[in-house]
Formats: C-alpha cells, structure tokens, sequence
C-alpha cells in the first residue's frame, strides 16, 4: 500500500487498493488506517492523509515552507473574499448551479467559479435535467487536502442568522 500511495503521487480510491491487493475494502480500509497512523507516530516528513474514499501521501504541512524552499514553489495567491463566499456557498450546498451561487451572493461569480476550477479546488459534476442544463459545481480532493480534512463532514457547522447578530459586537455596542 505504500509502495502503491508513493508511486501514484495522487489520491488512490479504496476501491483500487481492494481490487489490487485482492482484499475486502473494509480490510483495505484497515490496513491504510493502521500505516496512516504509523507514520503519525514516527513524526515523518510525509504522511498518508484520507481524502474521502481515497488515501494520498503528502507532506506534513508543518515542513510545507522546507519543500517550497528546496522545490522554488511560489506560494499561492491567498484566496480573494469573493472566492472563499463562493467556495463556502459550494461546501456547504454542494452540488450546485452557478445560479444558485450568484442567488446566495446576489452578484455574478463566473470569473471567480472559473478561477476556483483552475486552482482545482471546484469541479464540474455533471448538469442538471432541467432547461438549458446548467452545469453542477462540487469540491474536490484538492479542496480537502488544502484544508487538511478527510471529509466534508469535519468543516465547522454553519452559524444561523440569529447566532451571527446576537453577538455583542454586533449590536453595535460602545465602549
């Protein structure tokens, strides 16, 4: 399994692993769990990150500036706010339209769905059976990893409207 993580440079699906090791997912699963956890305890370089129903072997973030040092790999451009609203609104509601996203935001995102696309944090996931067959809008493995999650089910739970403007600083308060 780890031979199979190192040489693939990408995340592997549960699914291959079983189908090529000749083994049951649920051992599969097991077995990646088990060698995830090593590595964590041997405070490694690397480690054997869950992405969903995949595995993938990526750098410890806390080496992360070390690897870019060595590789000469500039660091990304920080997300814009308008990407990190439209981000958000496709985490929390995925899968979507891009008229869903412009409803929630009320102005257009077509430059910023697009740039998320091309950072590969947003993709394509099919079109809807509806007139003109809008294009659906979803995460990605690379999303997850970015946010060094295993699933969407770990992002932090949506604040209410209530929850947001019942703070004191937002009441407006003077002091």
């Amino acid at each position: 399994m780890e031979a199979i993580l190192f040489a693939s440079g990408e995340a592997v699906n549960i699914d291959r692993f079983s189908q090529a090791l000749g083994i049951d997912n649920a051992t599969s699963e097991k077995l990646l769990a088990d060698l995830a956890a090593k590595y964590a305890a041997e405070k490694r370089g690397i480690k054997i990150a869950k992405l969903e129903n995949s595995y993938q072997m990526c750098t410890e973030p806390k080496y992360a500036d070390y690897v870019r040092a060595v590789l000469e790999i500039r660091r990304n451009m920080p997300l814009s706010q308008a990407a990190m609203e439209v981000l958000a609104v496709i985490a929390y509601n995925q899968p979507v339209t891009k008229a869903f996203i412009e409803q929630v935001r009320g102005v257009d995102c077509s430059g910023v769905l697009s740039g998320l696309v091309s950072k590969q944090l947003v993709e394509e996931r099919g079109r809807l059976e509806l007139p003109g067959h809008p294009l659906v809008y979803g995460t990605t493995e690379s999303f997850l990893r970015c946010l060094n999650i295993s699933s969407l089910s770990e992002l932090p739970p949506v604040k209410s409207e209530a929850e947001s403007t019942s703070r004191p600083e937002a009441a407006g308060s003077k002091g």
